[in-house]
């Protein structure tokens, strides 16, 4: 925000902002008409109360003709709340700073004046999370925005109590204690000092009722002998010819009640405990160290806590507890926790209101109203009249119905994962758009889907990592029904599905960062305190992002092993992938935010330690879960992790990164020239580190290799601002889309689980600082430009465009054919036994990898060749076949026809493109047996029918027992509905022809 250089005003203290100390200085005058920049701001009335007032701003001197050659001016406004939290515009002034409304327009007075009525403040400001208006920002611009004035603010209120003692908003104190209160009393502007002024309390004591006068300005009193809470206020009226109006402030007194000591009852655990016998009754658990006493609020007890609401406590191992009684099945309850610390460390709160740290469900005032009913239909209401997340408790629940209770897990060595923001998958950015396009995963014969963070996280449109609550779905994305639905549609279909899980930090929605914060402005918000028994206070590595979990906690740790034991047997995860792992270690804090980068780079024996306490954990519950860490550091280090356990058929999965050498080789190079545009270096098209081999500690296949990930800049868009552009048709989109084929052949054939980001399988090019509307934001001049780190200003994390499903990019050649042929690339490792065994890989711009299996029969598969040319032109390869072998296959030729002889040495290969050549043939493989390489089935599952994205004939729909049940003659287009009504809840084989008499079998199920 801008000041005016004529007259700096700085101004703390506004109405309501209660309990705290602020500072008026004031350079210059402080005027309620001033002048800046020629115009004038009269407010009528002169001083007025957010709630009560109509308020009107008048603006004069100031000629929009002579100054900026338009007709009329514009209102841009914006507030600060009772917080001092800055709200952004109203609905009224727009949310495009280039095209305001007409609302926001300004009345021309005629005679030189302009004036804007706002109404009341509190309704010109309404919005879902109304916390009052203390402030009032504001300018003036054209409509277009291209020419405005400099900020311009009016305070709100008539007046201003001060609290010198207490300095808290809540005050707890024991029963009989006094209390001293003294306050002081501000006005505004040219209010005339002076008035009467009372201060009275509302709760029991030796000389209530307390009604005592005070004078102008400063008042003091005791109350004495409290025996029961109350509201201590302080209230008064201006003199005349103010005296209509009546300013106060207050702040609570609690009386601390008597915390009964209990066991806790066994078998319970941190969070809802629901009676599996009795629908009327749940049981809370919550760890709260150094807290004196909790109370559970909710609706049903109104958000009003008695006695009886006051949590026990465990004498044995410090939990609190408390058993709610009285509730109706299936009937939504909220509730929070009100933590209390009567002797808080400076800068703490003696109260936080924090939903459950446990939640599995939360109901967010500042988030919900923008989540669309379409995505999470018969959202639970918001409490009226509460503050921050509240948790929803729900007894006799209609527990889900798995059709498929118990997945077999695809190997390691055979894992293709699908990592995907399901915001970004398609335009209704949920849960159902993916199972909508199960068949997209299917064909592509993928069999592992990799969902970035859908734990509840800060905002809607985000990427996950700012988690708020481990383990509550994030209710942007869908239902927790919904939810589990896609991971049964995955199951169904042989996919198993992985989390990627942010334990490193958490944000400041957080309850642990909450009930234990430092938070000197009392506005809620602050980062951990010293008495935070599950965060750091610093950082304690070079990572870090919001607030760091302390893993050498006992109770961070318990925290942990209770989340991933959650969403393995509420919702049947496969697998994590554990993010930033190198923040586990509580080694390297160098006492500021930034950490030890070096000694966070080395071995650390403290996370290896507890990272293994964490996988144990999660393998005593699910033997087969896989576990995949992004630690992306040194070999020493990451094989503790790669080979923990192996030869159980275990291990854990390292993230391998190879974005910079197969961007170098999708270029047209493999010695990448630096980019002049930025600067940087990217390195050479050295791939074998994609391979568990280029790690020569590591005993087995716990490489997960990758070209891109949602980190990095894409491939393609790389090659098509940046590539080699000296061959004939370099430039062109057919020639770069050409290359992810090749990509796809020299990534996904090497032994190993491999990793594909979405979309490249459809050669997206779209940059990954691509903003909503298509506008590329990177930050140029910057070697994160290259790969893809972010800075600040970048639309790294944007919401991004939907062009792969509007433009249908399935239908399309180029792209169509990378997914045909990364599809059957999928089928060829996952189902040839060759493809788990040994590899050799040579690397040029034209490399060279051989895949082979001695153990395997010469009569099967055994020995695979794959060459590449990434150059600009043909290139002569020899592709050295192995000796004694006469014929080589085509293997991406289903029909077996395609061979060459063992003797040749050289094959020519166009720019761009790739040969696999096998020792057998292998004939139409496809995991799904599916021929027709673009179609699909939607919505799948469906309820009454469907629809298809292809022109077919003669459609046929089979039970499991291969009897046909339905059938349908003719042509059919994609816009022509399948009626299924008639058929049972069940699995089916729908059969179909397209034009050219191919035939797609593909899995239907029906709800």
């Amino acid at each position: 925000m801008q000041l005016e250089k004529a007259m700096i005003i700085i101004a703390f203290s506004f109405k309501k902002m209660k309990m705290k100390k602020y500072l008026l200085i004031i350079l210059g005058l402080l005027y309620s008409t001033y002048t800046m920049l020629g115009q004038t701001y009269t407010w009528s009335p002169e001083f007025f109360e957010d709630t009560t007032d109509n308020v009107t701003l008048t603006v004069s001197g100031f000629n929009p003709n002579t100054e900026w050659s338009v007709s009329d001016i514009y209102l841009w406004a914006w507030h600060f709340d009772n917080d001092g939290t800055q709200i952004n515009n109203p609905t009224a002034v727009g949310n495009d700073f280039g095209n305001s409304p007409e609302t926001a327009k300004f009345t021309d007075n005629g005679n030189g004046t302009y004036s804007f009525n706002f109404g009341k403040p509190e309704d010109f400001f309404a919005n879902p999370n109304y916390n009052g208006v203390s402030r009032i920002g504001f300018l003036l611009k054209s409509q277009d925005g291209t020419s405005q004035t400099i900020d311009s603010f009016k305070d709100v209120g008539i007046g201003n109590i001060i609290f010198i003692t207490p300095t808290q908003n809540t005050v707890i104190v024991n029963s009989g204690d006094n209390l001293s209160v003294q306050a002081q009393i501000e006005l505004q502007g040219s209010l005339t000092a002076g008035g009467t002024y009372t201060i009275s309390f509302t709760g029991t004591a030796d000389n209530t009722p307390l009604n005592s006068m005070c004078g102008f300005p400063n008042c003091t009193n005791t109350i004495q002998n409290i025996t029961s809470g109350g509201i201590v206020t302080f209230s008064g009226t201006p003199p005349s010819p103010n005296n209509t109006i009546t300013i106060e402030d207050s702040f609570q007194v609690i009386v601390s009640p008597t915390v009964v000591e209990e066991a806790l009852p066994a078998g319970l655990k941190d969070g809802i405990n629901y009676d599996t016998m009795d629908a009327t009754k749940a049981t809370l658990v919550l760890t709260a160290p150094n807290k004196d006493f909790i109370e559970v609020a909710g609706s049903f007890n109104n958000y009003q806590p008695q006695a009886s609401d006051v949590m026990k406590r465990d004498p044995s191992t410090g939990k609190y507890w408390l058993e709610i009684t009285g509730l109706t099945s299936g009937q939504v309850e909220t509730y929070q926790y009100w933590v209390y610390d009567t002797t808080p460390i400076s800068g703490s709160p003696v109260i936080v209101k924090a939903a459950d740290p446990y939640s599995t469900l939360v109901l967010s005032p500042f988030d919900d109203p923008f989540i669309p009913a379409s995505s999470y239909p018969n959202l639970p209401t918001y409490p009226a009249g509460q503050e921050r997340e509240v948790t929803v408790l729900q007894t006799g629940q209609t527990p889900y119905n798995w059709v498929v209770s118990n997945f077999d897990k695809p190997k390691e060595e055979d894992l293709i994962v699908y990592e995907v923001l399901v915001r970004d998958f398609d335009a209704n950015r949920n849960y159902q758009d993916i199972i909508d396009r199960i068949d997209y995963f299917k064909n592509l014969n993928i069999n592992a889907i990799e969902l970035m963070p859908v734990m509840e996280f800060e905002g809607n449109e985000s990427w996950g990592y700012n988690t708020a609550y481990h383990m509550a779905l994030d209710k942007f994305y869908g239902t927790p029904d919904k939810f589990k639905e896609l991971v049964d549609v995955c199951h169904q279909n042989g996919i198993a599905v992985i989390l990627d899980i942010a334990f490193n930090h958490a944000f400041g929605r957080n309850p642990l960062v909450r009930m234990w914060m430092d938070d000197p402005d009392g506005d809620g918000w602050g980062g951990p305190s010293t008495e935070n028994p599950f965060f750091n206070t610093t950082p304690q590595h070079a990572f870090n992002v919001g607030s760091d979990f302390d893993h050498s906690s006992s109770l961070t740790r318990d925290y942990v092993k209770h989340v991933i034991e959650y969403w393995v047997e509420e919702y049947k995860i496969d697998g994590y992938r554990w993010d930033l792992t190198k923040g586990f270690t509580q080694n390297c804090g160098n006492g500021t935010d930034g950490g030890d980068f070096g000694c966070t780079q080395n071995y650390q024996q403290d996370r290896i330690d507890v990272l293994k306490e964490y996988i144990d954990h999660v393998w005593a519950i699910d033997p087969d879960h896989y576990s995949i860490f992004e630690h992306l550091g040194n070999e020493n280090e990451e094989k503790e992790w790669a080979n923990y356990r192996l030869g159980e058929g275990k291990g854990v999965m390292m993230w391998g990164k190879m974005t910079s050498p197969y961007s170098v080789l999708a270029r047209g190079y493999y010695d990448d020239p630096t980019n002049p545009a930025t600067g940087c270096d990217m390195g050479n098209g050295n791939i074998s580190g994609v391979g568990h081999k280029s790690r020569p500690s590591f005993q087995g296949k716990r490489l997960i290799g990758y070209a891109e990930s949602h980190d990095e800049e894409r491939i393609l868009y790389q090659a098509m601002v940046n590539g080699n552009t000296s061959g004939t048709d370099a430039t062109t989109f057919e020639s770069r889309a050409r290359t992810m084929s090749s990509i796809g052949a020299i990534l996904l054939t090497i032994p190993g689980p491999k990793m594909i980001w979405h979309f490249g399988d459809l050669a997206m090019e779209n940059s990954i600082f691509t903003r909503q509307d298509g506008v590329v934001n990177s930050p140029d001049g910057s070697c994160a430009f290259e790969d893809g780190g972010a800075i600040p200003g970048d639309s790294k994390l944007d919401t991004k465009p939907q062009p792969q499903w509007a433009n249908n990019w399935l239908s399309d050649a180029n792209r169509g054919q990378v997914y045909h042929d990364w599809s059957r690339l999928n089928a060829l490792k996952i189902t040839e036994d060759v493809f788990e065994g040994d590899y050799t890989i040579n690397t040029s711009i034209t490399p060279r990898i051989r895949v082979f299996d001695t153990s395997i029969s010469n009569t099967e598969l055994n020995d695979v060749i794959v060459i590449a040319n990434f150059d600009v032109i043909a290139q002569n390869v020899n592709p050295q076949f192995t000796a004694g072998v006469g014929t080589w296959y085509d293997l991406m030729d289903e029909t077996g026809s395609t061979t060459v002889t063992g003797s040749t040495t050289s094959i020519s290969i166009p720019a761009g493109e790739f040969r696999i050549f096998g020792n057998q043939s292998v004939a139409a493989l496809s995991t799904n047996d599916v021929l027709l390489n673009t179609f699909s089935i939607y919505p799948n599952p469906a309820n009454t029918s469907f629809q298809v994205n292809a022109n077919i004939s003669d459609v046929e729909v089979y039970d499991i027992t291969g009897k046909l049940v339905k059938g349908y003659k003719g042509s059919f287009t994609t816009t022509d509905i399948f009626d299924i009504s008639s058929l049972k809840s069940g699995i089916y084989i729908l059969r179909a022809k397209n034009q050219n008499n191919q035939t797609s079998t593909s899995k239907l199920i029906k709800l």
